[in-house]
């Protein structure tokens, strides 16, 4: 499958900001990445401050002419290069960096890279193929995250979705040779953009470890699980952003599936009972208490307290929330 999408391959290099005596090459390949990138003589002495995502050059040479070369040659499940699945492409995307300082300072250059994938007929999504994995990974682990049609069965077909109408919204982790993994969602926002920024317009979730904020103003809630390792969330439509592309930025986080705090849960709220319940054990449904306050240890417990678990950061979309008045009129397709 990941050869047809190969074959099928667009490569966009953005200049975000530029300097001078640079050239920058990208190459989308099957499973990877590589940017060489030829830097001012000025920069050689910092090449340890250059980065594709979080990656530092796989190599670098001096060139006669006192430039370096500046070579990235990762796969593209590492480096936190960021996935998107839409309608009919696989978009991967991340930034060449020089930081001259540590973050939070700003980088000094900075060039969007994208590499695009479309999606070849008869393309299926992979929690129908067991063995199949190609999203993100992190501590040798594979993260899916996609929107689903309405009847659960395959990818959405169209990213039109109307108010009040519901998004499932489908994550799962990969365990192959790993111990038995939960899959929690840990934060979710909606923005309307693919990058979160600090003037980026959001709109809240999942908040407070776990907590399914939308479900106690909406609608939404957590479906059954089918397996430890996937979540199923069934988000209703919102006003946020109306006939705008809307992106949902997920913090997924694999764990023990034997083990709940406050931290680690999946918690959904049930307007018949005015209450919050435990998405995997009703019958521990204290630990949702804290949704309607705020869910943090009381006492730090040394290294104990620090978060445990392989986390990821993931963006779906776009989706478009639209009036019904609207989507009666309109077709979409992807």
């Amino acid at each position: 499958v990941m050869s047809l999408l190969w074959q099928c391959a667009i490569v966009l290099a953005v200049v975000a900001a530029s300097a001078a005596n640079e050239d920058l090459n990208v190459d989308c390949e099957k499973h990877s990445i590589k940017v060489t990138w030829k830097v001012s003589p000025e920069l050689v002495e910092h090449a340890a401050r250059l980065f594709l995502g979080h990656c530092v050059p796989s190599t670098f040479s001096v060139l006669p002419t006192g430039e370096g070369m500046a070579t990235f040659h990762y796969n593209l499940n590492g480096c936190a290069i960021k996935k998107r699945v839409t309608g009919k492409k696989h978009i991967y995307s991340t930034s060449l960096t020089y930081r001259p300082n540590r973050k939070p300072k700003p980088a000094a250059i900075s060039h969007h890279i994208k590499c695009v994938y479309i999606r070849p007929e008869g393309w299926i999504p992979p929690f129908l193929i067991p063995a199949y994995g190609s999203a993100e990974g992190h501590g040798g682990l594979v993260f899916h995250m996609a929107l689903l049609n309405e009847d659960l069965t395959g990818l959405a077909k169209s990213s039109l979705f109307p108010l009040g109408s519901f998004i499932p919204i489908w994550a799962a982790v990969d365990q192959k040779d790993h111990q038995p993994l939960l899959l929690l969602l840990e934060e979710c926002v909606a923005a309307t953009t693919p990058e979160l920024q600090s003037a980026s317009l959001v709109y809240p979730i999942i908040t407070n470890k776990g907590c399914l904020a939308d479900g106690k103003t909406g609608n939404s809630r957590f479906l059954p699980r089918y397996h430890p390792s996937a979540i199923l969330l069934y988000l209703q439509s919102f006003k946020f952003a109306l006939g705008e592309e809307v992106y949902i930025h997920c913090k997924l986080v694999a764990w023990d599936p034997e083990v709940f705090d406050i931290e680690k849960k999946a918690c959904h709220y049930i307007k018949e009972t005015g209450e919050w319940e435990l998405l995997d054990d009703p019958s521990q449904s204290d630990l949702c208490k804290c949704c309607d306050s705020s869910c943090k240890p009381r006492l730090k417990r040394g290294v104990d307290s620090e978060p445990q678990g392989l986390v990821q950061n993931s963006v779906l979309g776009p989706a478009v929330p639209v009036s019904t008045q609207n989507s009666q009129d309109v077709t979409i397709w992807l």
